[in-house]
């Protein structure tokens, strides 16, 4: 009998073992894995980025941080450029905040310049291989740049953007999506801009080749007509990996004031006077049908959301 127990507390030991080896293992993981998004997280300032976001700031210290963590977060090697213009509000305290990353550089303009010109700085400082804009009250999902990569990679397009969600002023997800072709072609992007600025990834020796200009008018807007012109399409991931804050005080807050800086902006691409105003009467048609199908298919959505809730509370 005493063999027996000795041989059952043998056989007990054996197995108390087998699970502290089994816990010591899982720990082990746990710890690596934690190192290894560590890692992820901090950039080693001798290594190149292979991304340079470039991030213009001005009046966005209640914003900012969610734009800066979107971009910290992404899986790709990367720096972020930080342009301070001029702004009056606290953004330098917030920046504060990321001081101790090496990732983050952040510079100050001696005056107001505006958003192309402080883009325009930060491609002058990139060192990434692409070149990504992010507005300072915009996010983005965490996979936005791997996708985006991915796709440019296939293809060998020199600029990739993604689909948007629409986010309020107060930032709350909306839930409409404005989409976006996964082809973009020149003449398509004369009848509607496609592209949205702080979707784009594009490659560094053309944002270098093709600066930021006309600030009167939709400088982005201007930009990628330029680019399309020359190189004849883009790519597009059809996800809403960037999410877009609606404002009510921006450059195209005041639709009338917007609709002019169209037409200019066509103009400065270098169209004639007929063929701008046959591609801005294009543009405004696309532009209605375009809101319009957001918010019919968010309204579909949100009806089919209370006809399940509706349904459920009818079966208890």
């Amino acid at each position: 009998m005493k063999t027996l127990r000795n041989t059952k507390e043998i056989k007990m030991t054996g197995k108390d073992l087998k699970v502290k080896s089994e816990m010591r293992k899982e720990n082990v993981y746990n710890e690596e894995a934690s190192q290894n998004t560590a890692n992820r997280a901090i950039y080693n300032k001798e290594e190149t980025p292979l991304v340079s976001v470039i991030m213009p700031a001005y009046r966005c210290a209640r914003t900012i941080s969610q734009a800066i963590d979107s971009v910290l977060i992404q899986n790709v090697p990367l720096e972020l450029i930080v342009i301070n213009d001029c702004s009056p509000d606290a953004l330098d305290a917030v920046m504060e905040r990321y001081a101790m990353d090496s990732r983050v550089r952040y510079v100050k303009n001696e005056k107001n310049c505006g958003a192309a010109a402080s883009r325009n700085r930060g491609v002058s400082m990139a060192a990434g291989k692409y070149i990504a804009f992010l507005d300072a009250d915009d996010w983005w999902d965490p996979d936005k740049l791997e996708k985006q990569l991915v796709q440019m990679e296939k293809t060998k397009a020199v600029l990739c953007c993604t689909a948007r969600e629409l986010v309020t002023p107060d930032g709350i997800q909306s839930g409409r999506v404005i989409g976006v072709k996964e082809k973009i072609t020149y003449r398509m992007l004369l009848h509607q801009n496609w592209i949205n600025c702080s979707s784009v990834l594009l490659k560094a020796e053309v944002a270098k080749a093709f600066p930021m200009e006309h600030e009167e008018g939709h400088e982005d807007y201007i930009l990628w007509l330029r680019i399309l012109k020359k190189y004849g399409w883009a790519v597009a991931v059809n996800e809403p990996l960037l999410k877009y804050r609606l404002s009510t005080d921006g450059k195209s807050g005041n639709k009338l004031h917007s609709a002019k800086m169209t037409y200019d902006s066509y103009r400065y691409a270098g169209l004639g006077r007929t063929k701008a105003m046959l591609c801005f009467c294009a543009y405004t048609v696309n532009g209605i049908k375009k809101y319009t199908f957001a918010y019919l298919r968010t309204f579909l959505l949100q009806g089919r959301k209370r006809c399940d809730r509706i349904s459920k509370n009818s079966t208890k």
